[in-house]
C-alpha cells in the first residue's frame, strides 16, 4: 500500500494495479487477490488514512480546554496532510458513499463538528466558526504544503498559525513555526508552463 500511495502522490489515481504490483516487487496475482481492482486499493488506503484522522479527533476530544482541543485537532490533522502527499488523491478517488467508508466519514464529521461546537460554546474561537472551516483550513494548508514541499517544507506551519490566529486560536504571541519564504523560494512555487 505504501508503493501505491507513493505512485498516487506522484501521478494521480490512474496508475494501473499491475504497475503498482511491479513497483512493489510483488506478483500481479498477489495484488489482485488482495485488491480485486484499483477502487478496492483506493478504498483501503482511504480507510487507513481516515483511521488516523479519527484517532487525532479522539485524542483532541480528551483535551479539557475546548480551544486547545480544536487547535490540537487542526494542527495534528494539518501535519498529517502536509506529510502525506497521496492524501488528496486518495480522498478524491475513494468511494465515499460505500458503506464502511460512509460510516467513517460521518463519524469524523460528527467528531469534528463536536470539537468546533464545543470551542464556539466556550468562546475559545470566533462565534461563526463551523466544522466546514476545519476542512477549508486543511485544504488551504495542504495546498501550501504541496507547493512548498521541495522548497520550504515547513512553510505550511507558518500559514497554519496565521489561520489559527484568524480563528481566534492563537497560542499566546509566539513566533510562527517557520519564517516567511524568501522571494527566491516564493518564485520557485509559482506555476510553470507544462509544455
Amino acid at each position: 500500500m505504501q508503493t501505491a500511495a507513493r505512485l498516487f502522490a506522484q501521478r494521480g489515481a490512474t496508475v494501473p494495479l499491475n504497475e503498482i504490483a511491479r513497483e512493489a516487487g510483488i506478483g500481479v496475482a498477489t495484488a489482485y487477490r488482495r485488491f480485486p481492482d484499483l477502487q478496492a486499493l483506493l478504498d483501503a488506503l482511504f480507510t487507513e488514512r481516515f483511521t488516523t484522522f479519527l484517532d487525532i479527533a479522539s485524542a483532541a476530544a480528551q483535551e479539557p480546554d475546548p480551544g486547545q482541543a480544536l487547535r490540537h485537532y487542526l494542527l495534528e490533522a494539518a501535519q498529517w496532510r502536509a506529510r502525506d502527499r497521496a492524501l488528496e488523491v486518495i480522498l478524491a478517488n475513494a468511494d465515499v458513499e460505500a458503506e464502511p467508508i460512509a460510516v467513517m466519514r460521518d463519524d469524523l464529521a460528527r467528531r469534528v463538528e463536536g470539537l468546533a461546537e464545543r470551542a464556539v460554546a466556550a468562546g475559545a474561537v470566533r462565534a461563526d466558526f463551523a466544522g466546514a472551516d476545519v476542512y477549508a483550513f486543511l485544504h488551504m494548508v495542504g495546498a501550501v504544503a504541496d507547493r512548498t514541499q521541495g522548497i520550504a517544507p515547513d512553510s505550511w506551519r507558518r500559514y497554519a498559525e496565521i489561520l489559527l490566529t484568524g480563528f481566534g486560536l492563537e497560542e499566546g504571541h509566539a513566533a510562527a513555526h517557520a519564517p516567511a519564504m524568501t522571494d527566491s523560494q516564493l518564485r520557485r512555487t509559482w506555476p510553470r508552463p507544462t509544455n
